[in-house]
């Protein structure tokens, strides 16, 4: 008997959660929890890739995770700057393609050097297209595309009228990357936490109990398995 083919999503987007929890059960500082998580997040892109997944968003850094204590911030950007330099060689060797999205003009200069070079090196790149959200947040995402629009409209160069769908989504951090099919969180929590609202309108939600560092191939495999059985028709009837 032939088996039934699954169906793989385009588009993935994680919010890796639980580094923290998996650092204290295990008695470590919460930076050992990040450190493996970034870990983590490098395997995944290649996993991602090699089951046939094109899009791959992670959630790194939140425009709400400044309130956390400045120890574990400043540990979080130094692993940040380690994890930009580090995929500049890894994309090539990779063939991945680099975004950052989010508002990045809060982060150090040296930081956003990495970032703009690590982009650019990578922009030629054909295989996985990896987005990563920095001081991300979806709220804030929605506001800057309003503004700018709102600006392009006073100095001329758009009409309110010219307002459509497909027009403010071009003012988004994602403009030209198509909307997530899959979200996946970790660690148990149900929610979204201000992560694309915009692009999630008709996403498929999969939540797990498995913290982030113990989140594998194999588990991203069941999130797939479970969005094989979805049956998407966004708003219409089949």
């Amino acid at each position: 008997m032939a088996t039934e083919e699954k169906t793989v999503p385009r588009h993935v987007a994680i919010i890796m959660d639980g580094n923290g929890r998996w650092a204290k059960k295990r008695f470590l500082p919460r930076n050992a929890g990040h450190a493996q998580g970034s870990r983590v997040a490098e395997q995944i892109c290649e996993d991602a890739y090699n089951l046939g997944i094109e899009y791959l968003t992670i959630y790194a850094f939140s425009t709400e995770n400044w309130a956390r204590p400045k120890e574990e911030v400043d540990a979080l950007m130094k692993l940040l700057r380690k994890y930009m330099k580090d995929s500049i060689a890894r994309s090539s060797k990779n063939n991945m393609r680099v975004r950052v999205i989010g508002d990045i003009s809060a982060l150090d200069d040296d930081l956003r050097e990495s970032i703009r070079t690590l982009e650019r090196v990578s922009s030629v790149n054909t295989g996985l297209q990896f987005q990563v959200a920095i001081n991300y947040g979806g709220r804030d995402e929605i506001m800057r595309a309003a503004k700018a629009f709102a600006l392009d409209c006073a100095e001329g160069r758009k009409k309110p009228d010219e307002l459509d769908e497909a027009v403010f989504y071009s003012y988004f951090d994602t403009a030209g990357i198509p909307y997530p099919d899959l979200l996946i969180r970790t660690s148990g929590e149900m929610r979204t936490s201000n992560f694309l609202p915009w692009q999630l309108a008709y996403t498929e939600f999969y939540f797990t109990d498995v913290l982030w560092p113990d989140f594998n191939k194999k588990e991203l495999q069941k999130a797939i398995d479970y969005y094989s059985t979805r049956d998407r028709r966004f708003g219409g009837v089949k």
